[in-house]
């Protein structure tokens, strides 16, 4: 069976709701907080909870918030494939979210910042297996290198889904080159299009990287939020996928869940733009519910899907009725 392993940062996400972003020595008081699992955490829970295997192949620390990342994940039944580093705990992120749903970040990196010895993941790892790569982990000087050599040793049947997260500006030219060249889906947001492509942030962008920049991948998911996201590969004119209109109280973790579901989807043997419709559906879901690591199951999906289907077919018996 698949597996998807992520080496990406798991981190414990601090989470303040607040009526909007603070003006420079102001203070605000928050109308909600928690505190919960985030990073590379949002996409394993996802991926796991639409059916697929999936470990967490990054370091965790030793400290309150490495125990509460391990037993969370134990929780989830995803492996934890590294032990535990020493005298430093895992990082976390302070997250901003205003009543427009929107988030603003500031990051502490701990332990996922610290990899080293990745390559011998690539022996646990087989054809048809999954490797996450996020950006953060490549935006880390001491992480970097590591990752790269991990990236080079897979086997030939290792698919790799790379996930350029808000930091790609602060990878290495270089860096970013080789995991492109490996990569064999890349799902990215317009900002971060934009920062790979120079500052282009259209499809024909889009298409111009996976031309020239990633001859092995299938293609590109392009994520437009609400919006949907289209679909690009080299055998077909870009495809737009629509998304799906809720009522959003917490969009943070809604891009790793729709790449893990998206991942889970491609797993079962799902046409890539079927894919993106079931993982449209699942970041819908997701923005719903409070927490980044919320995710929604593969009934759920299957069960918002179905009520999409039949709330479209019901609108356009009425306009033709009209």
């Amino acid at each position: 069976m698949a597996r998807l392993v992520h080496i990406g940062g798991a981190v414990m996400d601090y989470v303040y709701h607040v009526p909007g972003l603070p003006r420079r020595a102001d203070e605000l008081t928050a109308t909600r907080f928690a505190r919960s699992p985030g990073g590379a955490v949002n996409m394993m829970t996802a991926a796991r909870r639409t059916g697929l295997a999936t470990a967490c192949g990054g370091y965790l620390g030793t400290g309150p918030d490495g125990d509460a990342l391990r037993a969370f994940l134990a929780a989830e039944g995803i492996d934890v494939l590294l032990p535990p580093l020493e005298d430093i705990d895992s990082g976390n992120c302070v997250v901003l979210i205003t009543p427009d749903a929107e988030r603003s970040f500031v990051s502490f990196p701990g332990a996922e910042a610290h990899a080293k010895g990745l390559e011998s993941l690539a022996e646990r790892m087989a054809a048809g297996d999954w490797l996450a790569v996020s950006g953060y982990v490549l935006s880390y000087p001491e992480s970097r290198e590591a990752v790269l050599t991990l990236v080079d040793a897979l086997d030939e049947g290792v698919q790799v889904i790379f996930d350029p997260t808000p930091v790609v500006a602060d990878i290495p030219a270089d860096a970013l080159s080789r995991t492109l060249a490996r990569t064999s889906w890349m799902s990215a947001n317009r900002r971060e299009i934009a920062a790979i492509a120079g500052g282009e942030a259209s499809l024909d962008a889009a298409a111009a990287i996976l031309a020239g920049r990633m001859p092995r991948a299938g293609g590109i998911v392009l994520r437009d939020g609400e919006n949907g996201a289209h679909v690009l590969t080299r055998e077909a004119s870009p495809v737009e996928v629509r998304g799906f209109t809720v009522a959003a109280i917490d969009t943070n973790g809604a891009g790793d869940t729709h790449v893990g579901a998206f991942v889970g989807a491609l797993a079962r043997g799902l046409s890539a733009a079927d894919a993106v419709r079931y993982a449209n559906a699942a970041s819908a879901i997701s923005v719903t519910r409070q927490g980044g690591a919320c995710g929604p199951s593969h009934d759920e999906i299957i069960r918002f899907l179905s009520l999409a289907d039949q709330d479209r077919q019901r609108t356009g018996t009425m306009n033709m009725g009209h």
